[in-house]
């Protein structure tokens, strides 16, 4: 055995498909010692028993391409490294057998278009053309997916870790990591029983070891096993090895050759966790007894959708573990906590399909020292504290293998760990009749259930049973006022004799404001990237208050946090479970605030972007006037043991006024009328405030300049090559979502990043980014035939630079 070297510039642990993708990937890149070290063998913990599906359709764009490059590497693998991968080309099959499922099989069709996946839509006859084998009788259409296919993961394997050795990686096998050595700001190396290995950077792709290990350094990296099932039927008539894969996602199953039998398996709704006790230290190779009754169900529908299966025997009965996520998807990039800290784990039963992709941006990623595309839905970064707690991850785990094959609706709601973090006023919400989701573990209202009707969710894809009831809060906002509890906002202070200077480097607008002054603004990466939207509030000379969404938490702390300079004089404080927020927004909030305090909220003592501390009810309450509904208002800030009292006092005096009750659907409608754009959708960080039309919020000529400032210059003497603008469909039955593509005289130029109902407009609001044509005029893009395409037919649809309502902003400065 060769012996370990004493340094490495890369350390990776684990030697699965997606260690040994990174490592490929790193190598082929020029990387030099680069090593992986394995426990045990090469895919022994749970690449082996992989079922070898290779799919490239996803739920997001970036997404797909990853798994798009992942099957186009794999095509050529055995060639380039002479090493037999099992890789087979035969297409993949999914039906559907209902009209919901149908569309949603639809929809994916049409985003494929966007980034030129050949997806078709099928009938049932050509359904049964290309599988003869298949029961079509409760078959309504499906979707085929020609470039699709099969591998074998353990051979795939082998390939990229021959591929990675003939680059110069060094592999060791039967080496397990004990430890991770860090100085507390950075990794440093990691320990071995044969010795220390100083390391730049070390990346975690343990698979289900790797919450354990993370957590051994004060890294979050939440995910639990699963018991997967699948079984091997063998002497199968009619079975052909030109099968295409089938997936039949309303039963939870899916089919693929394999090797002349035919193996049948599932993701069912109600899985097992397993592992809660810990992993036993010699599992390699291993299976688990699994509960022949638990996947009985599954087998016997599937024996109705494959008749021939009913005259076929079982060779064999399979149950393996699987690393599951809390919201299915898996988490890779720079661990917040430590710098050079990266993640590759809690794939979701699609690591095989994932792993080439997952090698390609990791290892750009180290490299740069940053993603190479948006890859936010899948970042480190996204996962919150709680989300490690053994409790909350087995509980959520049972329902998330489900999810895989469950229909994606639109809004749905976990239905597990729930009721994790609670705003001061949740259960006087419960009272009003909120329909609570769960958002980063926040319980939050997203639309109000008038009395008599229960505030339950009913899904689909047109609309849903709240679609009328969140359309009279929408109108109480609109027309007189509301209340909105947005406590979920996570808030920081930075304060200290340098938090100005560094915040104002960070910020691309300018926060050299007086005190009481607030200033809507990006913070930007080196290429002009959005890396996050939020507000920043001067308190007094030496503090400022910083307001962002509840997803990014996390992300945008660490984003400060490393932006800090060692020598810079100031504290970072994450104050978000410090107070509680109440939103009062309409044409009405003056009033009924002003019956309420003895402060003047009139609009030339309280103007818009102006923030101060009023008395109101026993509390004393930060007042901020700004919106995200487009329409007079103000956020509190306030207390957490205050909230009670707070809401108490406003809902009291709300009843001379007609306050209504408002939850986030109805600010979503709300905020993409007024043409509004929300982080991780509409504007990312590949997005520029130039492209996002959000120029209005960046002081190029501010002192000291900011991040991204130069990369931003260059851009606007260059010109930009995309747009987002503001749509609306003509036609006000079809509904947006998200994805959708979007037609302009016939030519695909661009996507749906974010849509909803416009119900002060008359009809679906779609926000999305179009090229703009080579020499031509970027202010004239709106012009044009526009055309959506919602589940393969294109709608009409007029475009905007401006918001379609109140392009003026004279609503929210009267």
């Amino acid at each position: 055995m060769a012996e370990l070297p004493d340094k490495a510039n890369v350390v990776i642990i684990g030697g699965g498909v997606i260690g040994c993708s990174i490592a490929y990937h790193l190598a082929k890149l020029g990387f030099s010692d680069v090593v992986l070290l394995e426990r045990q063998q090469l895919t022994s913990g749970t690449t082996w028993h992989a079922a070898g599906l290779v799919g490239q359709l996803r739920t997001s764009i970036n997404m797909t391409k990853l798994a798009k490059y992942t099957s186009e590497l794999y095509r050529g693998l055995e060639a380039e490294t002479g090493q037999a991968t099992g890789y087979k080309q035969c297409g993949s099959i999914s039906i559907a057998t209902n009209e919901e499922r149908f569309e949603e099989l639809r929809r994916s069709a049409s985003m494929a278009k966007v980034f030129d996946l050949e997806v078709n839509v099928i009938d049932v006859d050509e359904i049964a053309e290309r599988y003869p084998l298949i029961n079509s009788d409760d078959v309504l259409g499906g979707i085929h997916i020609p470039s699709d296919g099969y591998a074998n993961a353990v051979d795939i394997t082998q390939a990229l870790a021959r591929g990675a050795r003939t680059n110069g990686a060094r592999i060791f096998q039967d080496t397990k990591v004990t430890g991770i050595l860090h100085d507390g700001a950075k990794v440093t190396g990691v320990s071995t029983p044969a010795g220390d290995i100083e390391a730049g950077y070390v990346v975690i792709c343990g698979g289900m070891w790797s919450r354990d290990l993370a957590a051994s350094i004060g890294v979050n990296v939440p995910l639990h096993a699963c018991e997967h099932y699948y079984a091997l039927f063998e002497s199968v008539a009619g079975l052909d090895p030109n099968l295409p894969v089938l997936r039949d996602y309303d039963a939870c199953t899916y089919y693929k050759y394999d090797a002349g039998k035919l193996l049948v398996g599932a993701f069912e709704p109600s899985a097992k966790p397993w592992g809660m006790d810990g992993i036993p230290e010699d599992f390699c190779f291993d299976e688990i007894a699994g509960d022949f009754d638990h996947f009985e169900p599954v087998l016997h529908d599937a024996m109705q959708r494959i008749p021939a299966l009913q005259d076929a025997g079982i060779q064999k009965f399979f149950c393996g573990p699987e690393s599951f996520t809390p919201d299915v998807r898996y988490h890779i990039g720079q661990a917040p906590e430590l710098r050079n800290c990266f993640v590759s784990a809690g794939l979701n039963s699609i690591g095989l399909q994932s792993a080439g992709g997952i090698g390609k941006v990791m290892s750009e990623w180290i490299r740069d020292g940053h993603p190479p595309v948006d890859l936010w839905e899948v970042d480190v970064r996204r996962n919150m504290p709680f989300q490690g707690n053994r409790k909350y991850l087995q509980e959520r785990v049972s329902e998330s293998l489900g999810l895989l094959y469950a229909t994606h609706w639109p809004y749905r709601q976990y239905a597990t760990s729930r009721g994790v973090r609670k705003s001061a006023i949740h259960d006087r919400l419960v009272g009003a009749g909120a329909c609570h989701g769960e958002a980063f573990g926040w319980e939050r209202p997203n639309w109000y259930a008038p009395e008599g009707v229960e505030p339950q969710y009913e899904y689909s894809y047109g609309r849903q049973n709240w679609f009328e009831y969140s359309a009279a809060e929408h109108k109480a906002v609109r027309e007189n006022v509301a209340l909105f509890d947005q406590s979920s906002f996570a808030k920081f202070r930075l304060e200290g004799r340098d938090a100005m200077r560094v915040l104002n480097t960070v910020c691309a607008n300018d926060v050299d404001v007086a005190p009481g002054r607030l200033v809507y603004t990006q913070w930007l990466n080196e290429r002009g990237g959005i890396e996050a939207d939020l507000t920043v509030t001067r308190l007094d000379e030496q503090t400022f208050l910083i307001v962002t969404a509840a997803e990014t938490e996390i992300r945008d702390q660490s984003w400060l946090r490393r932006h800090i300079p060692d020598d810079a004089h100031c504290v970072l404080t994450n104050v978000t479970s410090a107070m509680g927020v109440i939103s009062i927004m309409g044409p009405r909030s003056r009033d009924l605030l002003q019956s309420l305090t003895p402060a003047d909220m009139s609009h030339a003592a309280f103007p818009f972007a102006t923030s101060r501390a009023i008395e109101l009810g026993f509390a004393m309450v930060r007042a901020s006037r700004i919106t995200f509904v487009g329409e007079l208002g103000w956020e509190l800030y306030v207390p957490t043991e205050f909230m009670l009292g707070v809401y108490d006092e406003l809902v009291a005096a709300g009843e001379a006024f007609g306050l209504a009750h408002a939850g986030y659907h109805a600010l979503n409608s709300l905020r993409i009328e007024k043409g509004y754009r929300h982080w991780s959708h509409d504007i990312t960080d590949e997005d520029t405030p130039l492209e996002a039309g959000l120029e209005f919020t960046v002081k190029f000529d501010k002192p000291g300049g900011f991040t991204g400032r130069e990369a931003l210059l260059q851009q606007k003497d260059a010109g930009i090559s995309r747009r987002l603008l503001q749509f609306r469909l003509a036609d006000p039955e079809p509904l947006l979502y998200h994805n959708e593509p979007v037609w302009r005289n016939g030519e695909l130029v661009g996507h749906v990043t974010s849509g909803a109902y416009g119900h002060t407009l008359g009809a679906c609001i779609g926000l999305g980014y179009v090229s703009v044509p080579a020499g031509s005029d970027a202010s004239k893009l709106a012009e044009g035939d526009y055309e959506i395409e919602v589940a393969g037919v294109r709608h009409a649809a007029v475009a905007s630079l401006r918001p379609m309502y109140d392009p003026d902003n004279e609503r929210i400065r009267s």
